[in-house]
């Protein structure tokens, strides 16, 4: 009767401390997102103009939650601008069947950073896309442009993030 109750539990226990003791020094953090991502991701601590626009105002606040901000007068300047243009797709592309309410929205935006110091200006531009369908009820309709419209401009702002890293990782 080595098997015991009582010795189940001592060697159960003493397993699991075991196990627990070296994974007491390690600690869990997403790989892709997170708290835990924002945390150790690189700031840049940028000085942001004001938004003149919805758009701008979202590609501000998704950059200033990426790469940090700051309010110190020697911080980098950036300032985005952006043009926002509706198309029917289905006038373009003649090989492909489309629905006939299926609208494009394009969102382009100038991201221009200017340091102290330096005499010319950082500028990247980049462009993203979103699809949306179109109703005859008005409201529902510049309900889905908007949303697509914030969705391109979400795509953009990202667009812009990884191209600044990427500049000023060279």
């Amino acid at each position: 009767m080595w098997w015991s109750s009582g010795f189940r539990s001592l060697a159960f226990a003493t397993a699991l401390v075991a196990v627990a003791v070296p994974l007491a020094g390690c600690s869990f953090s997403p790989v892709y997102g997170g708290a835990g991502a924002l945390a150790g991701q690189q700031t840049l601590a940028l000085n942001y103009a004001e938004p003149s626009g919805r758009l701008e105002q979202i590609i501000y606040q998704e950059l200033r939650l990426r790469l940090g901000s700051s309010e110190a007068p020697d911080a980098p300047k950036a300032r985005v601008t952006v043009v926002s243009v509706a198309t029917d797709p289905t006038l373009a592309e003649t090989n492909t069947i489309l629905m006939n309410d299926a609208r494009r929205v394009m969102v382009t935006a100038n991201l221009t950073i200017t340091r102290p110091g330096e005499a010319r200006p950082l500028t990247i531009t980049r462009v993203a896309t979103a699809d949306y369908v179109s109703t005859n009820q008005v409201l529902a309709a510049n309900a889905a442009a908007d949303e697509a419209a914030e969705r391109a401009a979400k795509a953009v702002a990202e667009s812009l993030r990884l191209a600044l890293l990427a500049d000023l990782s060279r």
